[in-house]
């Protein structure tokens, strides 16, 4: 992960879960019965909080009522949900105009009431023009046809507004008409004040807003257009549908800018002398992201649930450009991964696990017949992804001294997050990238060469009582020790987003039983729903994480019994980010982070100083 990358990353504190309608009306209703009682003055504070809910939360429950269905009608896909809080973050956004106004108006004696009625209208104004940023946003709707339910609370509040301030009174000439619709002695008097005039001038600066709106977009969009070809706007709906309710909407998105991508799909396979599997490693060069369960990001659980021993899906040599689009694309690696599978040709014998060290690389492997796993680290040096190409480059030269099928297991085992301008990301042409290439050979010869003998295995498996918010996700921790010729290997999987940076050696210290150990993480982005990092270890207690791993290496050991093993590779054609596409998604959308809010800030600038001259000409 580059720089540019971990910028968008960091992009996942914001994801949370949009709560539900019922739940999000009811907090509105609150917020307005307690503004109605500190704004209001009447005789009992009942009577103050009811016309709080009246005037301020009604609009805001037509809202949340009214809009889905509007929007659904000229074909959106806006959800009461999302509907709902977005008229509670409009209220919001109202009751904090009118709170600041009032405080002014107190302590400026000639701004008075008058000065509070404008900012009312701006701010109905203001939620107007951000409904409507949503809502285009969201449901793809060109500015004509969002305004409609765009302008529900506001014009539900203006409506409002019109009647119980006495408004209508200057309009209507029947008094039947007058008896239902005009009704400014139901209200307090703060309410009142309102003239015909005045709604003129909100349906005036709505229409500004509305054109401010249209041109922000139109500038931030251009960026998205030139550069990858799709719309801002796409990526901010599949955005806002990811964290307010978790959809798939996104993977639309990434599906427009991915590309076509052969990738190699390894299996080893260790099974019991009677047939059933006791153990699969399963390494697609792929890259378990984004975020979240988009794209890859759930592929080790995937894994995990289509083997029939005890699954290990650890992370390969692959960075962000070979993210899945879609988890559709995760059932082409499982359907390889099983073609694999029953290609599989079994050997009792094996090596002894081996250890190289070439500059800041160290590979630990051991060959199973003619084929070998491999695990590469850096560590105690922080990095993050190798490049596909350099993992590629690595297998050949593995490969070279007679290995057939080799999976190389990229660790992901040491970092110190995302502060900085180096990641650690493993590119060709770096110093680690040709330590990663000469160790691999060095390690390929001796595993060539090696002893082999009766190949005993044993895993143990704990789900552990920790969650995705603190680092790992729903495969727990899992070891798989491998025992030829009294020398025993160990090699420890963990379900989680690499690891806090000396961890893995005081894990390997306190290990007893074993000769030689290597532990990896899986990379699963499940853990990334929380914030871009949260790696192993930076919220849990490290010495937890070092116990329990010691016990299960325990349990590994009992369980040790005769075997055999076999490895098998495929190719699977899939959909993923493609090259640079990441990096320049990362850079685009970086931009329009940084530089969308000055922009935004600009134009609301603008708007204002056009809403305060309006007003001191009319």
């Amino acid at each position: 992960m580059t720089a540019t990358q971990g910028n968008l990353a960091s992009l996942s504190r914001f994801i949370f879960r949009a709560p539900t309608w019922y739940t999000s009306l009811a907090f509105a209703l609150v917020i307005a019965a307690m503004t109605g009682i500190v704004a209001f003055d009447s005789r009992f504070i009942l009577d103050d909080a009811w016309q709080g809910v009246f005037l301020i939360g009604l609009p805001t429950s037509i809202a949340s009522a009214v809009t889905p269905w509007v929007d659904r009608q000229l074909g959106g896909q806006l959800t009461p949900n999302r509907a709902t809080l977005l008229a509670v973050i409009c209220e919001l956004i109202t009751i904090a105009m009118l709170t600041i106004a009032g405080v002014i108006a107190v302590f400026t004696v000639r701004l008075g009431q008058n000065f509070v009625f404008d900012v009312l209208l701006v701010a109905l104004a203001s939620i107007f023009a951000f409904r409507l940023l949503i809502l285009m946003a969201v449901s793809r709707h060109s500015l004509l046809k969002a305004t409609i339910p765009a302008s529900v609370q506001t014009v539900t509040a203006a409506v409002l507004l019109a009647i119980y301030s006495g408004a209508t009174a200057f309009i209507l000439e029947d008094p039947m008409l007058r008896e239902y619709l005009s009704r400014p002695e139901e209200v307090p008097p703060q309410v009142q004040g309102f003239i015909p005039e005045d709604f003129i001038i909100l349906a005036v600066i709505c229409v500004i807003y509305a054109l401010a709106v249209w041109l922000f977009l139109v500038v931030i969009d251009q960026p998205w257009r030139s550069s990858l070809g799709v719309s801002a706007l796409d990526f901010l709906r599949g955005f806002i549908g990811h964290i307010a309710e978790g959809t798939r909407e996104l993977e639309e998105f990434f599906e427009e800018i991915g590309e076509e991508a052969v990738v190699p799909v390894t299996l080893l396979s260790v099974r019991r002398p009677d047939g059933e599997e006791k153990a699969r490693f399963v390494l697609p060069m792929i890259h378990p992201g984004p975020m979240g369960e988009i794209g890859g990001g759930n592929l080790p659980r995937r894994v995990a649930e289509s083997a029939d021993g005890l699954a290990f899906p650890p992370h390969a040599t692959a960075g962000h450009d070979f993210n899945l689009v879609t988890e559709r694309e995760v059932d082409k690696i499982l359907s390889t991964a099983e073609t694999a599978y029953q290609n599989i040709e079994y050997d009792s014998q094996a090596t002894a696990g081996h250890r190289v060290t070439e500059g800041e690389a160290t590979l630990t492997g051991q060959a199973f017949g003619s084929d070998a796993l491999v695990v590469n680290t850096y560590a105690p040096g922080c990095a993050d992804d190798v490049e596909y190409a350099v993992g590629l480059s690595a297998m050949s030269e593995a490969r070279a001294d007679g290995l057939d099928d080799v999976l190389l297991v990229d660790a992901h085992n040491c970092n110190d997050g995302l502060e900085g301008d180096d990641l650690g990301h493993v590119v060709p042409g770096s110093q680690r990238s040709f330590d990663m290439l000469h160790g691999a050979g060095q390690l390929g010869s001796l595993l060539t060469d090696a002893e082999t003998g009766q190949l005993r295995c044993g895993v143990a498996w704990d789900e552990t009582p920790w969650k995705p918010e603190e680092g790992i996700g729903p495969l727990g921790i899992r070891v798989c020790v491998f025992e030829v010729n009294d020398q025993r290997t160990a090699y420890v999987l963990i379900d989680g987003n690499n690891m806090e940076p000396g961890l893995r050696q005081r894990i390997i210290d306190a290990a007893e039983g074993v000769d030689t150990m290597e532990v990896m993480t899986s990379d699963t982005h499940i853990v990334n729903t929380v914030e871009a990092e949260n790696q192993v270890g930076q919220v849990i207690s490290e010495k937890e994480i070092v116990a329990l791993i010691g016990d299960l290496v325990d349990r590994a050991i009992a369980d040790l019994e005769p075997v055999e093993a076999g490895m098998a590779s495929e190719q699977a054609t899939v959909t993923v980010f493609g090259n640079d596409r990441t990096e320049t998604l990362a850079s685009t959308a970086n931009a329009m982070v940084s530089m969308g809010g000055a922009l935004a800030a600009a134009f609301i600038l603008i708007v204002m100083t056009v809403s305060v001259l309006i007003f001191l000409l009319t």
